[in-house]
């Protein structure tokens, strides 16, 4: 899931499209986030789910902590590298009873 934080206008069409100004890509580890500027962004409108207002005086108050763009990228592919083992641990433990889980690029689409 993305979290994008801009300002928001939307292109009149059939679609609603939007499109995102000063726009922000915040990443959440743990109690950590960070932010990655991103710039303009042009959102089909078919790909929306959820649009919002941040209420900037309760966003102050999170506990959360804003890091560097770097260490929140380091402690993302940490974290991604963590889910990574355990999911082979998981799959070593299966077979060694005798289970296998068929991988998504193994499966026949139907």
């Amino acid at each position: 899931m993305n979290y994008m934080p801009g300002t928001a206008s939307l292109i009149e069409d059939i679609d609603t499209n939007l499109v995102l100004h000063q726009t922000v890509e915040r990443i959440h580890v743990g109690k950590k986030y960070g932010d990655i500027p991103r710039g303009i962004f042009v959102v089909r409108g078919e790909n929306v789910v959820l649009l919002g207002e941040i209420d900037l005086e309760k966003e102050s108050d999170t506990p959360l902590q804003q890091v560097s763009i770097e260490e929140i990228l380091e402690e993302q592919r940490a974290e991604q590298q963590t889910k990574l083992e355990a999911e082979k641990l998981k799959v070593q433990a299966l077979q060694d009873r005798g289970l296998s889980i068929p991988r998504a690029d193994t499966l026949d689409e139907y």
